[in-house]
């Protein structure tokens, strides 16, 4: 017993001194083409919902737009076998890089793996945002066929906005999520099983009419509206376009023709889209717009600022890479995330 308390010690002083001065026998793999976090993780029978955060925490100089890797560049593993509790205390002594530990919420609709919230800031504090997944219920959405397999358009417009929840919730957002699925959480896989037991917030079936589905959300969100009468107040809603097989699209984004705060939300997550394209596809144009849809239901009878994304074309090959790869719509929901800070930020000027 004596042996094996020694031997853990020593092991605890070693990992010590490894974070705090030297990395040479840290474990380090080389991201392949095709990797990301989620993925790579994964192949080294790594859980991403326990070892994400530390992972970018302990390779945050070595990534683009702070969660993709580089083909070819050599990453650290975060240590598995070690009490997290010790880590975070030895990490803390050694490195000056990293300042308290935030506050963790627990939120049960992300899922087992994603319920921790963590909370990096509180630069939407004060703001409530309300998310709306298209369709759900009844109704999927377009659908298409990958691998064999059909997909929905739903089961990934929700998966988005779930990360997008999770991502203004970590910057002090109170956050209502409209669509809701009582057993979907974050899902980390390229294929997401179809179901129909989505709900509208707090727990309304989904009736199977178009139109009353619609005024369903439109009744939930301005009933919410009022009641958060004299706070900062936005709505954003996700949807997965659906046009035919050719056509590759990029993400576009509308708001009401008369609301100035709607466009000021939409111009501000195009504008961050803009130049993130520019800074990491330079190579690469992008078409996607910013502009008013004014005759969409939602648009229309909503009473918060609003802007409503278009997300890829579930039916397009290329668009189908980026909307079922888990790091690409975690990258979708940091990207969205962002833009909505500036939005808010251009505000509180």
């Amino acid at each position: 017993m004596y042996f094996k308390r020694t031997y853990r010690l020593l092991w605890m002083l070693g990992l010590v001194s490894l974070y705090g001065f030297s990395q040479t026998s840290v474990n380090t793999v080389i991201a392949e083409k095709g990797d990301g976090i989620y993925s790579l993780l994964r192949k080294h029978g790594m859980s991403p919902a326990e070892h994400y955060g530390h992972f970018i925490a302990l390779n945050k100089a070595n990534l683009w737009d702070s969660i993709q890797l580089f083909e070819g560049r050599e990453y650290i593993l975060p240590p598995v076998e070690v009490d997290s509790v010790v880590v975070e205390a030895s990490i803390q002594k050694k490195s000056t890089e990293i300042k308290e530990i935030p506050n963790v919420l627990e939120e049960g609709i992300f899922g087992k793996e994603h319920s921790l919230v963590t909370i990096r800031s509180n630069k939407l504090k004060g703001a409530v945002y309300y998310l709306i997944s298209g369709h759900g219920g009844p109704d999927p959405g377009a659908v298409a066929i990958y691998d064999g397999k059909m997909i929905a358009e739903d089961e990934y417009a929700y998966d988005i906005t779930l990360r997008l929840a999770k991502e203004l919730m970590s910057h002090g957002a109170e956050t209502f999520i409209i669509v809701r699925d009582p057993n979907d959480g974050i899902r980390d896989y390229k294929v997401l099983e179809i179901d129909r037991d989505e709900v509208v917030y707090p727990n309304e079936e989904i009736p199977l009419n178009q139109l009353q589905r619609l005024k369903q959300r439109v009744d939930v969100v301005n009933k919410l509206y009022l009641e958060n009468s004299g706070k900062y107040q936005r709505l954003i809603v996700t949807h997965v376009d659906s046009r035919s097989k050719g056509q590759n699209i990029d993400v576009f984004f509308y708001h009401h023709e008369k609301s100035k705060n709607g466009k000021h939300l939409a111009e501000s997550i195009h504008k961050t889209f803009l130049n993130k394209y520019r800074e990491y596809q330079p190579n690469r144009s992008y078409e996607g717009t910013f502009g008013d849809r004014s005759g969409l239901y939602l648009v229309k009878n909503t009473l918060p600022a609003m802007a409503y994304i278009e997300i890829g074309n579930i039916k397009n090959k290329k668009d189908q890479r980026r909307i079922l790869d888990t790091d690409n719509r975690q990258a979708l929901a940091k990207w969205i995330s962002e833009g909505v800070i500036l939005d808010r930020d251009r505000k509180l000027r």
